[in-house]
């Protein structure tokens, strides 16, 4: 029997040799040195702050667009989801949250009536918009995490995936409130994770143990596992067509990787940003990637070269903690510890 494992463990090895070897031989070039040698097309620079949300009284943890584009949702340690309409600056709906701990909050896509939220209270609370009125308990309430809730958004109007401080995603019925699929292969508190947007099987989580994984959930597993960084992976983010992700990490760096290839393709770091990255998002084309970062501002990196295209011009009073580009792809929200969002375009 020990001959048997001995032998299927050098199998194995040989394997992951063989893998690795196959990878480092396609690995020939990343998209700053093949864009180095033609010319790229100019990019429209810098966008402008049109709009000023006020009226959280505590640090902006997370935002969320709606479906819609126009509707947006943030949370706020002050204990309160605050529902926006991004064009007029109104406060559409403010929901009062047991807990004050909130860190991350999610806008279901398709019809714009549930929000998801959760934090330091293990929990991810559902609330349906449509029937909060003076009733501000949670429609449902999914309890499993042994750790707080880092992250969480919806695959469709019935499920939603959440990350979590106990090194585990889990994959929610909403309606029964039921446990579907918990995702163990992370060894660090998860903290970000984003759902493919061409492809609702498929989410990427992204980790303190530096790595990203590519989930499927028709197999139930970890189907890629993405290394590069040194430090915590803060943010990631799916690429528009699905076949990339973008991730933002306390190294100072952003990277991207692509599934096709499996492997980092650029990075995006400089000498002068010394700070974390809190957040990112693409732009609708995927020319741009934004990051948030520790030091107050907001940078535009380019995709297809390697350098910093601009930073966003009159930026927050305090650590720039979450942001995202709507699905027309016409606005970016950015959202800060100063206690404001801002809208740019």
């Amino acid at each position: 029997m020990e001959d048997r494992i001995a032998a299927a463990e050098a199998e194995v090895a040989n394997l992951k040799e063989q893998i690795q070897n196959v990878r480092t031989e396609k690995k020939d070039s990343s998209m700053g040195a093949v864009n180095s040698k033609g010319s790229l097309r100019d990019i429209r620079k810098p966008i402008k702050m049109r709009r000023t949300l006020k009226g959280h009284f505590g640090k902006v943890y997370a935002m969320n667009w709606a479906g819609d584009s126009q509707t947006l949702v943030s949370a706020s340690q002050d204990g309160k989801l605050i529902v926006w309409n991004a064009y007029t600056t109104n406060k559409v709906q403010a929901i009062p949250l047991r807990s004050s701990w909130v860190m991350t909050c999610a806008f279901e896509q398709t019809k714009g009536n549930l929000i998801a939220c959760g934090g330091l209270d293990n929990v991810c609370s559902i609330y349906n918009i449509q029937q909060q009125s003076t009733n501000a308990r949670a429609a449902k309430e999914l309890v499993a995490h042994d750790g707080y809730l880092s992250c969480c958004r919806f695959m469709d109007e019935g499920h939603v995936v959440t990350s979590s401080g106990d090194s585990s995603c889990i994959y929610w019925d909403v309606d029964t409130g039921d446990v579907v699929k918990t995702f163990t292969d992370h060894t660090g508190d998860v903290m970000s994770v984003a759902v493919s947007t061409e492809n609702s099987n498929i989410f990427v989580s992204g980790s303190v143990d530096t790595t990203a994984k590519i989930w499927d959930l028709r197999i139930g597993k970890c189907v890629q596992t993405h290394t590069g960084h040194t430090q915590d992976i803060n943010s990631v983010a799916f690429f528009p067509d699905g076949f990339a992700i973008g991730t933002g990490s306390d190294d100072s760096s952003c990277r991207l990787f692509d599934m096709r290839c499996y492997g980092e393709v650029n990075k995006f770091q400089s000498d002068r940003i010394t700070c974390g990255i809190t957040s990112v998002a693409f732009s609708k084309s995927g020319r741009l990637l934004f990051g948030g970062y520790d030091d107050f501002n907001t940078y535009a990196w380019d995709t297809l070269a390697n350098q910093s295209v601009f930073s966003l011009q009159g930026p927050h009073e305090n650590r720039v903690s979450c942001l995202g580009v709507n699905g027309k792809g016409d606005a970016l929200c950015t959202g800060s510890w100063d206690t404001n969002l801002k809208i740019w375009a």
